[in-house]
């Protein structure tokens, strides 16, 4: 079922809970986020091989401003320039990505010594700015030879060649990570990749979504066990999780809703932490369910250090017709998405109860604002309303007994937004794309003045 389309036309907000952050664990952790293909740029130099995006980006009418990721942000050399704002802002942590087509060009066979230089520098810089390097695997960026030799995430011909290149940036860069995710929200890959084509590879069939999102998650657990062999480095999975809720209290309604939160929740949790799909999907699937293995599900289910929950919005299911819109009376940021932050409290209290996961971080939050240069400055007053509201919702998650340790904010720069282009703006930092003049954004200095008012730590003066 597709959830219609909000108004864009924001009733006025609420008042915005007051939270700040001495109201947090002194060891809590504080970042930012962005991903290798969204602000790395440099497609085409130092030996790095095309991925699915870069082919995805060539194809008339898949972004919707017809942009691609060639430059981006030229993070990949203004590098040191990003880590001095992290620095500015106070981040304890940089939640970022490896892109496997610059470490492995064809995605097996012979590594790439310029990419993993890169990935060196930037650690080196990082850590001597005090800011704690916090990595993942798989951010969607596939090597575009794994697609073309056998369907990418289609195939399990794939589950060790992900292993590998696992091993070989933990065997590489472990001792200086604090932490190491496998995938990045495998339910976009499988879903909007291989099942809508709104993202790469551009595949529309929900048996081949099924599958990936089995292969996806059977290539994390081997990952986690190749990894383990090479570092002790924190290892977890990043998860999107988008709560259901039935857009009326009627039986149709809630059936609905439950349906979707096993497609986007359950489908991903349960595996992960208890070692089945849940039945109702499978049965849902039918004869689109995906093949499993023997001993599948036990690889899957390997222990993690940590669960990142990404989180930005809910979804409402209405079986009405017309159907019954998301009331949105905190407005809708400018992805459509309705800003519903007391989700996030209902979410994590649940997810808790229910799986009892290791420790959580929030591994992105945030929103996309329609942000405009006046003067200089950026007046993003919507996305400090958002911040402010966000975290008020995780200190109450919180205190009715989540554990979580962390928490970053989706995103440090202006980047390039998938199949948006360069459209939507969620950055901290504002990015012009033909200068690449870097201008931190009002809710820069809100998150810069937020964190510095942190509680002290235990036998700090």
């Amino acid at each position: 079922m597709t959830q219609p389309t909000p108004s864009l036309a924001a009733a006025p907000a609420p008042q915005t809970p007051s939270v700040t952050a001495a109201d947090f664990p002194a060891s809590f952790i504080w970042g930012s986020a962005t991903s290798a293909a969204q602000i790395e740029g440099a497609a085409q130099i130092d030996g790095r091989g095309p991925s699915i995006w870069d082919r995805f980006c060539s194809e008339p009418g898949r972004i919707k401003d017809g942009s691609n990721t060639a430059v981006a942000c030229d993070h990949y050399h203004r590098y040191p320039e990003d880590v001095r704002l992290m620095k500015w802002l106070g981040l304890d942590a940089y939640r970022f990505s490896f892109a496997w087509p610059r470490l492995q060009p064809q995605g097996k066979g012979a590594w790439n010594e310029a990419g993993f230089d890169f990935y060196d520098r930037l650690l080196d810089e990082l850590l001597a700015a005090g800011i704690a390097p916090h990595a993942t695997l798989y951010h969607w960026d596939l090597p575009a030879a794994l697609h073309d030799d056998f369907g990418g995430w289609q195939s399990r011909k794939i589950v060790p060649l992900f292993a590998d290149y696992a091993a070989e940036v933990a065997r590489r860069f472990g001792d200086r990570l604090a932490s190491i995710a496998t995938h990045n929200e495998p339910w976009c890959v499988a879903t909007l990749g291989y099942e809508t084509a709104q993202f790469a590879p551009g595949i529309t069939s929900r048996a081949a979504a099924a599958q990936v999102s089995h292969h996806l998650l059977l290539s994390h657990g081997h990952a986690v066990q190749a990894m383990r062999a090479e570092t002790r480095t924190p290892l977890g999975i990043v998860l999107n999780h988008t709560p259901s809720f039935p857009a009326m209290p009627i039986e149709a309604d809630r059936l609905a809703a439950r349906l979707d939160d096993g497609l986007n929740v359950r489908w991903y949790m349960d595996p992960v932490f208890r070692g089945c799909y849940p039945q109702d999907v499978l049965e849902h699937l039918g004869g689109d369910a995906p093949r499993v293995a023997e001993g599948d599900m036990a690889a899957i289910r390997v222990p993690l250090d940590f669960l990142g929950v990404n989180f930005y919005t809910r979804t409402v299911l209405s079986t009405q017709q017309p159907p019954v819109l998301a009331p949105g009376e905190m407005g809708f940021t400018d992805m459509g998405w309705e800003i519903y932050p007391q989700a996030l409290t209902q979410h994590l209290v649940r997810l808790a109860r229910e799986y009892c996961p290791p420790p959580i971080y929030i591994t992105e939050n945030g929103m996309a604002n329609a942000d405009e240069m006046v003067n200089g400055a950026v007046a993003d007053l919507p996305r400090i309303r958002y911040l402010q509201a966000h975290l008020a919702a995780l200190s109450r998650a919180m205190a009715l007994g989540a554990d979580v340790r962390g928490y970053f904010y989706w995103s440090l720069l202006d980047n390039f937004e998938w199949n948006s282009g360069y459209a939507k703006r969620f950055g901290l930092v504002h990015v012009d794309y033909a200068s690449q003049q870097r201008t931190p954004k009002h809710s820069a200095h809100w998150y810069r003045d937020f964190i510095a008012g942190r509680a002290a730590p235990p036998g700090a003066r």
